[in-house]
């Protein structure tokens, strides 16, 4: 294709889909301990969920510009013309920023870079929106702005068994506020303009996970439209979650179902489970 299409590892994209739509994915990093790995190549979810129960402690940080750099020209090299780089939301991570000073270096005239204002599959979809254009032959501007139309119809629910892991992150900025810390209670929360916001509080889990699909089938509108599901060490939860959205919401081709990879999990915690809601469908299989 005459312009590549990349993202980072917190897309989240269901095994192989990024291998079939020819997206290329530059991993964030993770240390656990102190030890370094990369997010979905050295280290997965179950590792991850692993190290969280243990309180072992995870950090995690972006990929550098140099990394960005060696993928845009790896892109260029192997016959694309342009690049269109779509990445996690600038005001929860570095990640976007790194993309620009890469494109910066390797050539801001031949390397777009998209902020999605979201993460997992709020990402995703608009890389493959963005890959669905560049499948066409659209040219550069066309796929950046089929990644931008993608991102600005996404909504991103989520809830979380407990709130430690986004306050230690520094993720959640005036949540903690709101919301407390009681063990009660489970914090539905949202991506908005790019930040993650609290919208509620409910008591119990089966509870939040009504409050999900409630809330999705809001966000759809009628329309026919994509669906995930994401979550961490809660596959049995997920699977009932998808199958409650599909029996309300017109789905085209099923809700796609992934695990968090690393990055996200440090940041969520184990039991997070997440709706992504994504207007504009087209067939991402």
């Amino acid at each position: 294709m005459p312009v590549a299409v990349i993202t980072d590892s917190t897309s989240h994209l269901p095994e192989g889909f990024a291998d079939r739509h020819g997206i290329r994915v530059v991993p964030l990093h993770v240390l656990i301990d102190g030890e370094a790995a990369l997010d979905g190549i050295d280290v997965g979810p179950s590792a991850l969920a692993e190290a969280l129960g243990q309180r072992r402690i995870v950090t995690t940080s972006r990929p550098t510009p140099a990394e960005f750099a060696k993928a845009f020209r790896e892109a260029l090299h192997d016959g694309a013309d342009e690049v269109v780089s779509i990445h996690l939301s600038k005001e929860i991570s570095g990640t976007w920023e790194s993309a620009v000073l890469a494109a910066q270096e390797v050539g801001p005239d031949r390397v777009r870079v998209v902020d999605s204002r979201s993460t997992a599959m709020g990402l995703g979809f608009a890389a493959l929106h963005a890959a669905s254009a560049a499948a066409r032959g659209a040219s550069a501007i066309e796929v950046e702005a089929a990644a931008t139309a993608a991102a600005r119809q996404s909504e991103t629910l989520f809830v979380v068994e407990t709130l430690e892991h986004l306050r230690r992150g520094g993720r959640i900025g005036p949540a903690a506020a709101l919301l407390g810390t009681a063990l009660a209670v489970k914090p539905l929360l949202h991506m908005a303009e790019g930040r993650i916001l609290p919208l509620e509080k409910v008591r119990t889990m089966n509870r939040a996970m009504g409050r999900l699909v409630e809330l999705a089938v809001v966000a759809a509108a009628g329309e026919e439209v994509e669906l995930a599901v994401h979550h961490l060490a809660s596959p049995e939860r997920a699977v009932a979650l998808a199958n409650d959205l599909e029996s309300r919401i017109r789905c085209r081709e099923g809700c796609l179902v992934s695990e968090v990879g690393a990055v996200i999990g440090a940041h969520t915690g184990p039991g997070v489970l997440g709706v992504v809601v994504q207007r504009g469908a087209f067939s991402a299989r």
